[in-house]
This record gives C-alpha cells, structure tokens and sequence, in this order.
C-alpha cells in the first residue's frame, strides 16, 4: 500500500518526510515522478557581498604594495645616505704647539783624566821596593818606589874623582899662567911662551866644567832611582814588583811601573753630528747622566772643540770639562752628555712625527680645511723623536692629520673625530 508524502512547509525549513510504510520501497528517480521541484534562487545580498569582499581585498593589496615599495625607497635612500656618509673617511686631528723649545741632544761620550800618564823608570836597575798600590790616592812629589843601581853609582864616583883631577889640574894651570904672565911683563919669556900657558888654562878649565857635567848629570840619572809622583792624582795600574829588572834605555817601549789618573777633574769627549755643529758654544753649560745613576746630574762646561769635522765620521769633537772632586766619575766611563740646542726660532710650531707624509713631491703634512684635506710642505727644523720642529708651512690654528692615509690627496673630504690638544 503506497502512501504519498506531503510538503507543509514547502516555503521555510527544510522539508520533513514521514514514512508510514514500514516495507521499503525503491527509489525513484525526478522522471519517474513526472516533474523537477524549482531550484532555490540565491537572496539579493549574497552578489554584493563578494563585491565588497573582492573591493577589499583589492584594497588591502594595493595598500601592502604601496607600503612595500615605500619601506624599499626608504631603504634604498638610507641606504645611499650610509654609502656617502661611509665614503668620507673621518680622521683625527692635532693642533701645533706654538713656538719650538730648546732641543736636547744627548750624545754619548768618553771620559778621561784631566790628566792621564804612565810612569816610566829613568835609570837602570831592578826595584827595591815600592810603596803604592791600584785605587790609592797620593800627592805630587810623593815616593812611589826606589830602584837599585849598583853601576851607576860606581860611575858616580869616578866621574867626581874625575872632576876632582880636573879641578888639580885647572888649579896648577891658574898658578902657572899667573907665573908667566908676570915673567912677560919683565921680558923674561916670550909673549908666545906666554900666550900657550894662558891657552892650557883655559883647556883645564872646559875640562874641569866638563867633568863637573858629567857628575851633574850621574847625579840626575842617580836621582831617578827614587820615583815619585809627578801630579796628585791616583794609581790606576802597577806593573812592577821588587826585584823587576829595569832596562830604561835599551828597549824600544819601555816598562811601565804605574799609571796614574789625576780624577779631580776629568776630561769628556762627545762626536757632535755635522748638522748640530754650528750650534756648540765653548762655555755653554751641559748636562751629564750614566747608567750606573741615572737620576745624577753632573754639570759641564763646553771648553773647546777641534773647529773642523772629521773627515770620517762627519763629527764634531768637542771637549767638556767637568769638576769631580768626590770622584763621582771614574776614568773611561761612558756617558750622555745632554746639550740644549736653540729652537728654530718664533714661527717654528712642533707637531708628532705620525703627521708626516714622505712622498716624491718633499715631505707634507695633511691639513683640514673647510672640510677637505690639503697637503701643505713643511720645513723640518729639529728631529725631536716623538715629535718634530717644523720651521715654515704650518701655523699653531692648522688642525694636522695624524696617520694620514697613503691615498689621501688635496681635496679629499673629511670628517674631523678626534682633536688632540688646542691650538696655542
């Protein structure tokens, strides 16, 4: 039995069937029924909506394009911004010193005794003794050591009996010549007779002042067997010792028995550069240091020089004396001597030496100046180390480059950093 469905709410809800068979029955197809029921038509509002969606998201999309190309223009421009500002380098500069100090040169020197000598034996002999050692200190005239000379005293002794024959002799020819003489005045002799015993006089007489040479001078050569000190000053070497043979006058260098070094005041030597030599001053006052004590400062004084260059080294030698009666310098030290050279006058500045470009075109320094570099030629005065006197080019306003680059040419801008001292 086939029982129809009814629609009761054909316009709203969905449609409700109710199966009051409970035997199934097949499906039927819309064409077994004989008609289509009518499709729903779609509400007014539903073509606007995907309008106004599809504005939107159009909206939105061009929004994001407009926003991307303007974050990459703004890129892009910074970007351009950093590359010139990158493009000019920044450097440190420094402002001359006004005006150039004195320069203090130090060179090395060598020290020696005011007056230095060795002590030489004047006589034959061996030594007998000797009464002074190394280090010790002794005064002019003071016995040093005494040598035995058996030979020369014997030849001492003949030449005064010598001397005393001589003088007989001299004595009889006196009284003789006096004899004749007056024999003459009574024309009992000759004047001839008389003329050779005046001659015979005066024979004995060189004689008798030869002999009494002679003795002067065995008593010379015998006073050489007591060596004394000839200056005060201090026994630096000894080189004998008793029973040394001394041999004075055969030997090509003799022996040396002392050395001695008179330290009271001393002796130094300093080879002035050729460049610095028209700036030493005889009388100029100097400083000296070593390296035993460096914090000791000995005054000098400039007392002369050798007033031409020598040919070898190119220097100047130049003498400083110095006082040292405590001894605070010893003999053959080697020191600094420290000279004030004069600066190079009112419009020298002094700049670091790390301001200094060494190219063909002479030596430059780099200079900011509205904001650009300009390379300007200088004129070195003084080479101080760390730092240099510049005698024409630069003014104490100028702000130098320090370590300038080795591509940096005039006209290069620049950015000022760091500045380094005011100008003075």
């Amino acid at each position: 039995m086939e029982r129809i469905v009814t629609d009761s709410t054909a316009t709203q809800g969905p449609t409700q069937f109710t199966a009051t068979s409970a035997t199934p029955q097949p499906h039927r197809s819309a064409e077994e029924h004989g008609s289509l029921p009518p499709a729903p038509e779609p509400p007014p509002s539903t073509g606007r909506s995907v309008w106004i969606f599809a504005a939107v998201v159009a909206i939105l999309l061009a929004a994001a394009i407009i926003v991307g190309i303007h974050a990459r223009s703004t890129t892009e421009s910074n970007l351009q911004s950093a590359t010139r500002s990158a493009a000019i380098p920044t450097v440190s500069v420094v402002h001359p010193t006004g005006g150039s100090q004195a320069q203090d040169l130090v060179l090395p020197g060598n020290t020696q005794a005011f007056i230095d000598t060795s002590i030489y034996a004047r006589t034959n002999g061996y030594v007998k003794q000797w009464f002074a050692d190394i280090g010790q200190r002794v005064h002019q005239g003071e016995l040093l050591a005494t040598i035995e000379t058996p030979e020369l005293d014997q030849q001492l002794q003949q030449a005064q009996a010598d001397l005393k024959s001589a003088q007989a002799n001299q004595q009889l020819a006196v009284t003789t010549n006096v004899r004749w003489q007056a024999l003459v005045a009574k024309h009992a002799v000759s004047v001839q007779e008389a003329d050779q015993v005046a001659s015979d006089l005066t024979a004995k007489q060189a004689a008798t002042a030869a002999q009494e040479a002679n003795v002067r001078r065995l008593e010379q050569m015998q006073s050489y067997e007591r060596v004394v000190a000839p200056f005060d000053g201090i026994i630096t070497a000894r080189d004998t010792d008793v029973g040394s043979l001394i041999d004075a006058g055969s030997s090509a260098e003799p022996h040396e028995l002392f050395h001695l070094d008179q330290i009271s005041k001393l002796r130094i030597f300093v080879a002035v550069p050729e460049a610095y030599a028209a700036a030493v001053r005889n009388g100029e006052q100097v400083d000296i240091t070593q390296d035993a004590d460096p914090g000791h400062i000995i005054h000098g004084t400039v007392t002369r020089n050798s007033s031409a260059i020598s040919q070898t080294s190119r220097t100047l030698n130049v003498e400083v004396d110095v006082n040292n009666p405590a001894g605070d310098l010893l003999p053959g030290a080697y020191v600094f001597v420290h000279m004030r050279l004069p600066g190079g006058g009112q419009n020298a500045v002094t700049v670091p030496s790390n301001t200094l470009i060494f190219r063909s075109a002479g030596l430059q320094v780099g200079v900011v100046r509205n904001g650009r570099a300009q390379l300007v030629p200088i004129t070195i005065g003084h080479d101080f180390g760390n730092s240099v006197e510049v005698t024409s080019g630069l003014t104490p306003q100028d702000a130098v480059i320090l370590d300038p680059s080795d591509s940096l040419v005039s006209g290069t801008p620049v950015e000022v950093g760091a500045t380094n001292g005011p100008a003075q």
